[in-house]
């Protein structure tokens, strides 16, 4: 028996001890993991603790140097507030100071047709009446003019006229899941929450907007340089609803909620949030065509602003709240929009928009001045004819007479359009081709060539001189004719 029990092999003894072994390395690999577990948390808590330690003591660094005013303005660009300022954050001071901004990058959700229609749409204003303001009773007592000097010289609109692609309009198209009468949905829905609070005072520019909020940022431009499309407080976005439809039409109403930055530094910020943006727009289901569009303030209420203005150098600084009366905040469109390029029965271009100069160029801009009208009306019959129309009277063996007057004129016709001073019996005494026109108004006085254009006149649109100077020159030209 004892020689049985010696015979037992170092394996056995190696196999009986085995699940003790992994019992106790399984204990440690326990230990390790549960140590590990314990250790993240502690050491994201160390990193915390630096980072907020840093960050405080950046912020006395900051008080130090610059005082509770200068840090105030430092820490309304500083957007991801690191007490550090990235070229980004610093952009609108270098803006400011060098008095050029690059072109924006706007992240444009849905891209436009450059060959598409273009509306335009006309801005108009009438300033707030400070007699409505409930701080007006006692003559503004206690309110610094520093505080209100953005309201007090916001007379009239930023941009009085601009044009838009049609397509850039499809962000008040519905989506695919609504599409009956009454439906609603959001273009620029409200991110703002029991959780999220509301969005900070102490700022001066508005973020960069993104995706369907560059349009709603570009037409609320027209009213002033600096509105915010995301307002601080409640109600916040733009919501919309289909009023009326047809095959072809949607007939919508929106509503815009959100506020202007008036001040800019050294000023402290002063809000400007109207009650509501309210609008209709009528537009095809493609956005290829704009019929009516039309975005205001209601003024049927005798109070329709709320105006809020800081008077310290932090989020928690004394602030000063008001209401008041603002009689009008509008666009129009002028019209329906308008194909961009036009052709011919034959498929030929006879007008587009383009780099160059074009007819529609010049009725958009110096045919709609009031004294080039009011010289044109005093001096010239003034008219448009096509190339094609001329070609066809040039070839028109039946009227002799009109085909040499059509000769006269397409023997100075340069592309796209040709602008000329003619007597009546078709004599071209003056003429200037659109691009070089528009080269011309473009160029300062000081990089002028030569007498031949000027910009006296008294008029401080430099198309608008040049083109009378070009109607004027003209008439001297004729003189001789009409004197002989």
């Amino acid at each position: 028996m004892a020689a049985d029990v010696d015979k037992t092999t170092a394996g056995d003894h190696e196999d009986r001890a085995t699940p003790s072994n992994r019992r106790a390395r399984s204990r440690f690999k326990q230990l390790s993991s549960l140590f590990i577990i314990a250790a993240v948390p502690f050491i994201g808590f160390c990193i915390k603790y630096y980072q907020d330690t840093q960050l405080v003591k950046r912020h006395e660094e900051g008080l130090k140097a610059l005082g509770a005013d200068g840090l105030f303005f430092f820490s309304s660009l500083d957007t991801d507030h690191d007490l550090y300022l990235s070229p980004e954050e610093f952009k609108p001071i270098a803006e400011k100071l060098t008095g050029v901004a690059p072109p924006p990058e706007f992240e444009e959700e849905i891209p436009h047709d450059p060959n598409g229609e273009t509306l335009t749409l006309h801005a108009k204003m009438q300033p707030l009446l400070l007699e409505s303001m409930t701080k007006s009773r006692d003559g503004f007592l206690g309110v610094s003019h520093s505080s209100l000097s953005g309201l007090r010289s916001w007379k009239r609109p930023a941009v009085p006229s601009s044009t838009f692609y049609a397509s850039q309009f499809k962000v008040f198209l519905p989506p695919s899941s609504k599409s009956a009468l009454g439906d609603t949905w959001w273009i620029v829905p409200s991110e703002l929450n029991i959780f999220t609070g509301y969005l900070p005072n102490n700022r001066y520019h508005p973020p960069t907007p993104r995706g369907k909020e560059v349009l709603i940022h570009s037409l609320l431009s027209m009213f002033h340089p600096r509105p915010f499309v995301k307002s601080r407080f409640a109600p916040q976005g733009v919501v919309a609803c289909i009023r009326a439809a047809s095959d072809f039409y949607y007939d919508i109403v929106f509503r815009i909620h959100a506020e202007f930055q008036l001040n800019d530094v050294p000023n402290f910020p002063f809000w400007f949030t109207p009650g509501q943006f309210a609008g209709n727009i009528i537009l095809s289901q493609d956005a290829s065509h704009i019929r009516e569009f039309h975005l205001y303030v209601p003024n049927d209420k005798t109070l329709n602003v709320d105006m809020e203005w800081l008077y310290g150098a932090s989020e928690s600084s004394n602030m000063e709240v008001d209401i008041g009366y603002l009689p009008q905040m509008e666009l129009k469109a002028a019209g329906p929009s308008t194909p961009s390029v036009i052709y011919d029965e034959q498929g030929n271009v006879i007008d587009s928009r383009g780099e160059g100069g074009s007819g529609r160029t010049l009725r958009e801009t110096v045919l709609e001045s009031s004294p080039v009208l009011a010289l044109l009306n005093q001096s010239f019959i003034s008219s448009w004819s096509l190339v094609k129309e001329l070609e066809d009277l040039q070839g028109d063996k039946k009227n002799l007479d009109l085909s040499e007057k059509a000769r006269l004129h397409l023997e100075m016709y340069t592309f796209p359009v040709e602008m000329m001073v003619a007597l009546p019996n078709g004599t071209v005494v003056h003429h200037i081709n659109a691009n070089n026109f528009l080269d011309q108004t473009s160029m300062k006085p000081e990089e002028e060539e030569g007498p031949a254009l000027s910009f006296s006149g008294g008029f401080e649109d430099p198309s608008t001189s040049t083109y009378i100077r070009f109607l004027q020159e003209g008439l001297e030209k004729a003189r001789p004719y009409l004197e002989s």
